[in-house]
């Protein structure tokens, strides 16, 4: 039997996680969340809703955040394989604008964990990738928010190599760039 791990990353907060998995000839049996566990590592996620998507290889997802009710996330992969990536939008943070990304798959079973004030998105490697989200606040549609995935100025260095083109939703497409999106909207509300 194998425990939690807990890895910090350079950005505070920012956790990747391997699950309690065990098994045997017959399979596995993985439990990816208990709340004594997690806030004993410091992480006091207060789960509202599960999402899941499922995606074409080569689909982009965005980098989405909410300008209020600021959702933690505990994201993993249970079919195929994304880049994941997290961007630091915490008001004051001495991180601030930093990114960081991870290759999450089904294989590895890894989970990240993304603390309030990030914007995360991910891009699918795998044909039919299905991706979870245990988020800790509400999904509200008058709060939501997003960078350009290829912003310059953040410089996300998407594994494209491996795609054509990433596929966008119109939604994505038309997302302002950080400095953009502060120029309209000031900046973050601290979480």
């Amino acid at each position: 039997m194998a425990d939690f791990t807990f890895q910090e990353t350079t950005i505070e907060g920012l956790v990747l996680i391997d699950p309690f998995v065990t098994g045997d000839s017959r399979g596995y049996l993985s439990k990816p969340f208990e709340k004594s566990v997690f806030e004993a590592h410091g992480i006091y996620l207060q789960p509202w809703e599960e999402l899941r998507s499922c995606s074409k290889k080569g689909v982009l997802r965005g980098l989405h955040f909410q300008r209020e009710h600021w959702q933690d996330k505990l994201v993993q992969v249970l079919h195929g394989a994304v880049y994941d990536v997290a961007v630091d939008l915490r008001a004051g943070s001495e991180t601030f604008g930093k990114w960081e990304g991870f290759f999450l798959t089904a294989e590895n079973r890894q989970m990240l964990y993304i603390p309030k004030g990030f914007a995360h998105g991910f891009l699918a490697l795998e044909e039919d990738t299905l991706f979870s989200y245990l988020c800790g606040d509400r999904y509200d549609p008058e709060s939501d928010g997003g960078i350009r995935w290829d912003d310059p100025q953040l410089a996300v260095r998407w594994p494209l190599e491996r795609e054509d083109r990433p596929i966008l939703s119109e939604k994505d497409t038309a997302l302002p760039s950080l400095r953009e999106f502060l120029e309209r909207h000031g900046p973050l509300k601290k979480c």
